[in-house]
């Protein structure tokens, strides 16, 4: 009852705030606030450190380091393999975001984009906390079952490039579901007008957004750390979806308030 009563709270602070940016009231409060240029790293910053935390793609890593250790493969192959996979995933994003941001310029999409990626990444926020609060909510936010069984394929083979495979695999399937701050990132570069430079900082976003993954399998590629990671992730996994969905939702606020 405490949750859903949270959830209410955090509806009508959405509605407050709409209704603010509609009146002539928000104008006035927030007339001072710098505009979004000057606040582009920081909020590039949070937007990864909230993709970064990532059930998906953690539950993959995960997977894959108890498959080699069930075939006893030494901590430097486990790390080899592991640091594949998350370099096929750090590229294919970087890739996607190159794509999307040279789409924008080729087609002259007008400069309002800041906006529709903060509606799009309010949308991300509200329906991993209606997962959350709500589980048999329709719409979820996770890769769809019917790729299961083709990443349980290429974890069998346990080699360098399936991994490298796995982690192209796992990042287009992911970024549909979980890529609210990206796309909302994307918009924001696409406003300044800063293509080049709009490099530089997704390379500094991917590079954010695959650290997590990384120190996970410093750790996890220990044997005598791996279970305590597992336990970890299975007892933290509720909480990571609901303070990642409120973490958007306070960030596409932001955004319309700038």
């Amino acid at each position: 009852m405490r949750q859903k009563i949270l959830l209410v709270l955090g509806i009508l602070f959405v509605l407050a705030v709409v209704f603010l940016q509609a009146s002539d009231i928000g104008p006035a409060l927030f007339s001072k606030a710098d505009d979004s240029r000057s606040w582009l790293p920081l909020l590039l910053i949070v937007a990864a450190l909230i993709d970064s935390i990532n059930p998906c793609a953690f539950s993959i890593l995960l997977l894959t380091i108890a498959f080699l250790f069930s075939l006893g493969s030494l901590r430097g192959r486990i790390l080899g393999i592991g640091a594949t996979y998350i370099f096929g995933l750090f590229l294919v994003y970087i890739l996607i975001g190159l794509g999307i941001l040279g789409a924008m310029q080729v087609f002259g999409i007008p400069r309002i984009m800041s906006k529709v990626g903060a509606v799009l990444l309010l949308v991300f926020g509200l329906i991993s906390l209606l997962g959350h609060f709500f589980p048999n909510f329709p719409v979820k936010l996770k890769i769809p079952e019917k790729t299961h069984q083709t990443i349980g394929r290429l974890m069998a083979k346990a080699s360098y490039p399936t991994a490298f495979s796995l982690g192209l695999l796992v990042g287009i399937f992911e970024f549909p579901c979980t890529g609210g701050p990206y796309l909302m990132v994307l918009s924001l570069l696409h406003d300044q007008g800063t293509y080049l430079l709009g490099l530089g900082y997704l390379l500094l976003y991917n590079l954010i957004f695959v650290l997590p993954l990384a120190v996970i399998l410093l750790i996890a590629s220990d044997a005598g750390l791996f279970e305590k990671v597992q336990n970890l992730k299975k007892t933290k996994t509720g909480q990571m979806r609901l303070w990642g969905g409120a973490a958007m939702v306070i960030l596409a606020l932001i955004i319309f308030l700038l």
